[in-house]
């Protein structure tokens, strides 16, 4: 019987409430219930209280149950929060994950097909089958679909149960449980307060359960309190992006059919804005579940992307304070990965210290070595510049137009890798990284092309002290046909584009200044060069804007679709071996826009393979 103690007086720690901060558990999601607390003198808490840290002497004990049926349910791969009720005969004929194979109803999979057959058709095309087998798996649909569908799910789940490494606490391995009437089995999970869940938990309603202890006694107070999830969803996984390989034609015109023997080698760069949880709110993106724009869900699903592309270098954007320091600086560095980080300003921003974002820069320690650290505050270059054109009396308007806390990191690394057949093997190979995030503002179009030009012209001071090959990322907040892009991507601007009318403090005067001498190219501008025929070219030729040989978009969202972001690169010293495919506006709009579900930012990644070769003449 449990020992029941009361504080002297009646007062004594109590539970006043516990929620949870989403109802749908999410496997490799983390899961920490919010428990408000009544101290001995009347004092509320949200803290913690473990048998480590007790508070007036009585503590929290937790414990967390998965609730098992005699049946176990199936989830919709559509619509997560639902019962399957068909499964795709196809998927398990192609060898497509089996968790992307159910559906919750007929008109689920028949509105889906448009999307699902795309997996179809490239798991036909990564395995070679022949068109007989192709009208196996398409043809039946179409007259009902009855040869691609069944409705005869099995309860068993087993090949989605694989072992985790998540850490729950210290539990033992429960073998029994505690009998319910209704056939129901609570097995105990975990005893701390967080709680991850795992793929044997999928289909599995979970409920936590928390109750005060007297540290002297070790007796328990009072009725334990609890609550309970939905059932647990497996995290959605979009199908892998792949490298495109794209021809041997460099961007300066030159076929550089030996690259791979007489190159310095080659490397992978990622360039992505991973929308800050500060900015990732119901109100913006109101269309994205909550459970999959909660930042518990969304930093373990960024973290599997990022890892996945095995990038040796990875530039991102809007990242936050404490979400740098506490999650990915430490989650990369098991990873192998060295961490360089820059936040924004602070003259306009007033949130928290901890959540203001900005860009961080990792890389590999096995393939590159840190050799120094630039940090560009474009707040300073204001200061400087108002100092030196703008009257007195203008000052204090000139700074509110220009100071907007955006700023650039730039980072000289040294490969670590070898550069056989080059006249000097043992000559060290440089490479300079920029990560930026320029401003957002629309009608600030003179304020962007003045923080790109600024940019370029401190990479040129770079470039002339070290004859360096440069990588120029980041979130441009600029579309193709903008100053900013132009200059960017050609050296300089055409003075009569209608963006220069907008000079109010005449910092772009004279136009003639608005230019720099770094042969940038965009590396997904290699994707309009691409010779050849084929599956993967022809998709991605379709995703490609002729006009500007830029990608179609590389932010979606319900109210804007474009392309801001870029991976430029110096291209008489690299050349662009392959790049990661673009996805397709069609399968995202299924989910309205981004973020969602399977991707958890605004934007996509971009990512492209380098090769350094020797430097050409300009």
């Amino acid at each position: 019987m449990t020992q029941v103690k009361s504080a002297p007086g009646g007062r004594m720690l109590t539970v006043l409430r516990v929620h949870l901060p989403s109802e749908i558990p999410i496997v490799g999601c983390e899961i920490t219930p919010y428990v408000l607390l009544r101290r001995p003198d009347g004092g509320v808490l949200a803290d913690d209280v473990s048998e480590a840290a007790p508070v007036d002497g009585y503590f929290l004990r937790y414990k967390w149950y998965r609730i098992q049926s005699d049946r176990r349910a199936s989830v919709c791969s559509v619509h997560p929060t639902e019962q399957a009720t068909l499964q795709c005969l196809g998927c398990l004929k192609s060898k497509i994950p089996v968790a992307k194979s159910y559906h919750c109803s007929a008109k689920c999979f028949s509105d889906a097909w448009q999307h699902h057959r795309v997996l179809h058709e490239r798991a036909i095309s990564a395995l070679n089958e022949n068109g007989t087998e192709e009208e196996e798996l398409f043809g039946k649909f179409g007259s009902g679909g009855s040869g691609i569908m069944s409705a005869a799910l099995s309860g068993s789940m087993s090949n989605l149960t694989q072992g985790s490494g998540f850490n729950n606490g210290p539990t033992p391995v429960y073998s029994t449980g505690t009998e319910k009437s209704s056939g129901e089995t609570w097995f105990e999970v975990g005893r701390s307060r967080t709680y991850t869940a795992t793929a044997e938990d999928i289909g599995h309603v979970l409920k936590f359960e928390c109750i005060v202890v007297d540290g002297e006694t070790r007796a328990t107070v009072g009725a334990p309190t609890s609550v309970m999830t939905s059932r647990v969803i497996p995290a959605p996984t979009p199908t892998p992006r792949r490298l495109i390989p794209v021809n041997a034609t460099d961007a300066m015109g030159h076929f550089d059919l030996d690259s791979r023997t007489s190159s310095f080698g080659s490397f992978t760069v990622l360039s992505y804005n991973i929308l800050a949880e500060t900015y990732a709110t119901s109100d913006t993106y109101s269309y994205c579940p909550t459970w999959a724009l909660s930042w518990a869900y969304r930093r373990q699903n960024l973290l599997r992307e990022i890892i996945g592309y095995h990038a040796d270098i990875i530039c991102l954007q809007e990242v936050q304070n404490n979400h740098f320091e506490e999650f990915f600086a430490p989650e990369l560095d098991k990873h192998g990965y060295q961490a360089l980080y820059k936040k924004r300003t602070t003259e306009v921003y007033t949130g928290s210290p901890e959540t203001i974002d900005g860009c961080a820069t990792f890389f590999r320690r096995d393939r590159f070595s840190h050799v120094k650290k630039y940090e560009v505050e474009f707040n300073k270059a204001a200061q400087s510049l108002t100092d030196a054109i703008i009257p007195a009396a203008q000052k204090k308007l000139a700074l509110t137009r220009l100071i907007k806390d955006n700023i650039a990191l730039i980072a000289v690394l040294e490969a670590k890798f070898g550069n056989p057949g080059t006249e000097n093997p043992s000559k060290r190979q440089l490479l300079c990284v920029a990560n930026t995030h320029i401003n957002i503002h629309h009608d600030l179009k003179d304020v962007k092309l003045w923080q790109v030009h600024t940019l370029l012209k401190g990479l040129e001071k770079i470039a002339v002290s070290a004859d360096i090959p440069m990588l120029v990322c980041g979130d441009f907040n600029s579309t193709p046909g903008s100053t900013s892009h132009g200059l960017l991507a050609m050296g300089k601007v055409d003075q009569l584009h209608p963006d220069l009318a907008v000079d109010p403090l005449g910092i772009l005067r004279p136009l003639s200044k608005l230019t720099h001498q770094l042969p940038l190219v965009s590396a997904y501008s290699s994707l309009a060069r691409m010779v050849g025929v084929g599956y993967d070219l022809d998709h991605q030729r379709r995703r490609m804007d002729p006009s500007t040989n830029e990608p179609l978009f590389t932010n979606c969202t319900r109210d804007f679709t474009g392309t801001i972001d870029y991976i430029f690169y110096t291209a008489d010293s690299l050349t662009v071996e392959s790049v990661l495919e673009l996805l397709d506006e069609d399968s995202l709009r299924k989910d309205t826009a981004l973020p969602s579900p399977e991707w958890s930012s605004d934007h996509i990644a971009l990512l492209a393979e380098f090769r350094c070769t020797p430097r050409l003449r300009r």
